[in-house]
């Protein structure tokens, strides 16, 4: 399911991720532990990045751990498996809005109200594909941050 700046059925897009990242643990023999869930959950429940210590706030109110090794090893385990990106301009995590899918990452950063698109890109089918070729360049991995300015806030700022 792709999901932009428009309204949504989130807890559709929740419930769905979280029953794919079950799935896919299960097929793959992989631990999805109640912490990697709820670390997962927290991430889902908005379209911002979070930073590892406001994810540790959530998990530690909720007494699911208050050390910040808890929260990145299921970062970790949630970005290394797919679920989760880190967005490396905010030094921030996002949950991954195509779970299951291999994809290259376009991330749309509202600079005011700090929401994330995730949207999915074909590198080596476009202008940055056919520039790598022509250097002779093999390209393996892309993730794409751009930063601007969401519909919601163009409107209310007359922009």
């Amino acid at each position: 399911m792709s999901v932009g700046f428009e309204n949504h059925d989130h807890t559709f897009c929740i419930q769905d991720a979280l029953e794919t990242a079950d799935t896919y643990c299960s097929e793959n023999g992989l631990q999805f532990t109640k912490t990697r869930r709820r670390v997962l959950e927290i991430l889902l429940m908005q379209h911002k990045a979070l930073g590892a210590y406001d994810i540790l706030a959530h998990l530690s109110d909720e007494g699911l751990g208050a050390q910040p090794p808890v929260v990145y090893r299921a970062l970790d385990f949630l970005v290394t498996n797919g679920f989760a990106h880190k967005i490396e301009k905010l030094n921030a995590y996002s949950a991954c809005s195509h779970p299951g899918i291999s994809h290259s990452p376009v991330f749309m950063i509202c600079r005011v109200c700090e929401n994330i698109v995730e949207t999915k890109t074909e590198p080596l089918h476009s202008f940055l594909g056919t520039t790598a070729e022509a250097a002779g360049f093999s390209i393996e991995d892309t993730v794409i941050e751009v930063e601007g300015v969401c519909p919601s806030c163009q409107k209310s700022a007359q922009i």
